[in-house]
């Protein structure tokens, strides 16, 4: 996964720690990760303490960074910046080969262009030192 350093991060720091601040720092690593439970299989994201299917303690799993738009929506309505003046723009739930789905940013794409099923990678953008988010653009 691609990751884009040295750009000013003008958007609210995102918080978490624990799970959370792993992600974050595998994702400035280059590398996506969601959650497999070695006890049932299961696979979750968002980041959590235990498994939602049997409570027992996730392990990290990383994933290929593909995935294919499950839904998506347009927000053609924020004005608050630095959103406001980046309108419209497409937010999209990616289904991932791995199992679950994640929520991001679609970018370089026109927000008309996106579509049910379109192919997508992550990359990731830092917004503190070895701390980055994923983000999503159409696969090549």
């Amino acid at each position: 996964m691609d990751v884009l350093r040295g750009e000013t991060w003008n958007r609210p720091i995102p918080h978490g720690e624990s799970e959370y601040g792993e992600f974050y720092a595998a994702c400035a690593d280059g590398r996506l990760l969601v959650q497999r439970c070695p006890v049932c299989e299961h696979r979750q994201f968002y980041p959590r303490p235990v498994c939602t299917k049997c409570a027992a303690t996730p392990e990290w799993l990383e994933c290929t960074g593909t995935g294919s738009v499950h839904t998506f929506t347009i927000v053609r309505q924020y004005r608050a910046e630095p959103f406001g003046s980046e309108l419209p723009y497409p937010l999209v739930m990616v289904d991932l080969p791995e199992g679950p789905r994640m929520f991001g940013r679609l970018t370089d794409i026109d927000a008309d262009d996106v579509r049910i099923g379109m192919a997508v990678e992550a990359y990731a953008v830092e917004f503190e030192d070895g701390r980055a988010v994923p983000h999503w653009r159409p696969a090549p």
